[in-house]
């Protein structure tokens, strides 16, 4: 009998004082994302986007050690909503799936990240890499975006 081993996903959950039409907008403006999308000691991140379902993004994540290359395809954008992408890395070991939801909350908005298909031994490098940067993105949000609470 042939064991069969699933892919590992990570969610991760932030609440950002901001509106969702403002943290969407984050993730899809090179600058922004220049900005937060940098995740541990991570300086900056240069940002090609292309946002439109087919559409493809590449992000040159600078870290002390160089820079490492992430590419992907929008599969699915709902304005203010909802988007999915695919994710390859040197540490994914081929196309993953992220889906980001922007869910108007009391005080923001809550993003829910869920990314599958990953390398069950990446996960905890992923985990990590997701929360420092939504960390940085709640940071960049503070100073960047407009509060814009609803709910």
């Amino acid at each position: 009998m042939n064991a069969v081993v699933s892919p590992a996903v990570v969610e991760v959950r932030r609440v950002i004082a901001a509106s969702p039409a403002a943290v969407f907008a984050a993730w899809l403006d090179p600058d922004a994302v220049g900005v937060w999308l940098c995740p541990f000691d991570g300086t900056h991140t240069i940002a090609t986007i292309d946002s439109r379902v087919g559409g493809r993004y590449k992000f040159d994540m600078h870290t002390p050690s160089g820079v490492v290359e992430h590419n992907g395809e929008y599969v699915e954008i709902v304005a203010a909503k909802k988007l999915v992408f695919t994710w390859n890395s040197p540490h994914t070991g081929g196309d993953s799936l992220v889906t980001v939801t922007f869910n108007a909350v009391k005080g923001g908005t809550e993003i829910v990240l869920v990314h599958e298909k990953l390398p069950a031994d990446k996960r905890s490098a992923h985990n990590g890499g997701w929360n420092s940067g939504l960390d940085k993105l709640v940071a960049y949000a503070a100073s960047h975006l407009s509060s814009g609470a609803s709910a």
